[in-house]
């Protein structure tokens, strides 16, 4: 395996919190050099997809042993700052909750220990007709130890998550 500089493919776990970093390239920001608002989410759905497999909760491995997906259903960003072209981020991701047929994720876009984007996330656990399904037990099992996080302080000044 050839070595990035960024650490392993799949990020890693770190306490309560998986650890994603990714580097901006020139297709992730707009003509200013700038990350794009949109592109946060990508970043943040790779590293999410990437904290689930190294839970044992990958996509492709629901999609073919329990056919079930996540799909999100509530998202919430807030943008504090910047990243520009060739920055280094490091995306954060914890469980908050697991629900019956649902989790609820936070996610924050860091750069030198700098917050630049808050996220909040709802997924909801589908089965093949679209309709929400209940997490197996050897699902909820995987998950289950990372999940449970302290829930998110809200600040005074407005209804925004703060992390």
């Amino acid at each position: 395996m050839v070595e990035s500089g960024l650490g392993p493919v799949a990020g890693i776990l770190d306490g309560a919190e998986h650890v994603y970093r990714v580097r901006v390239y020139f297709e992730d920001t707009d003509a200013a050099g700038i990350v794009y608002y949109a592109s946060y989410l990508r970043m943040a759905e790779r590293a999410r997809t990437e904290m689930m497999r190294l839970l044992g909760a990958d996509h492709a491995g629901m999609m073919r042993n329990d056919r079930l997906v996540l799909t999100v259903r509530e998202c919430m960003i807030e943008y504090l700052a910047p990243a520009r072209l060739d920055d280094v981020l490091e995306i954060r991701s914890s469980l908050l909750e697991i629900g019956g047929a649902s989790l609820r994720v936070r996610q924050t876009v860091r750069r030198d220990g700098e917050t630049l984007a808050r996220i909040g996330l709802r997924l909801a656990c589908v089965g093949e007709a679209g309709r929400p399904a209940r997490f197996p037990a050897r699902l909820r099992s995987a998950l289950a130890g990372f999940a449970g996080a302290p829930p998110p302080q809200r600040s005074r000044e407005s209804d925004h998550v703060v992390s």
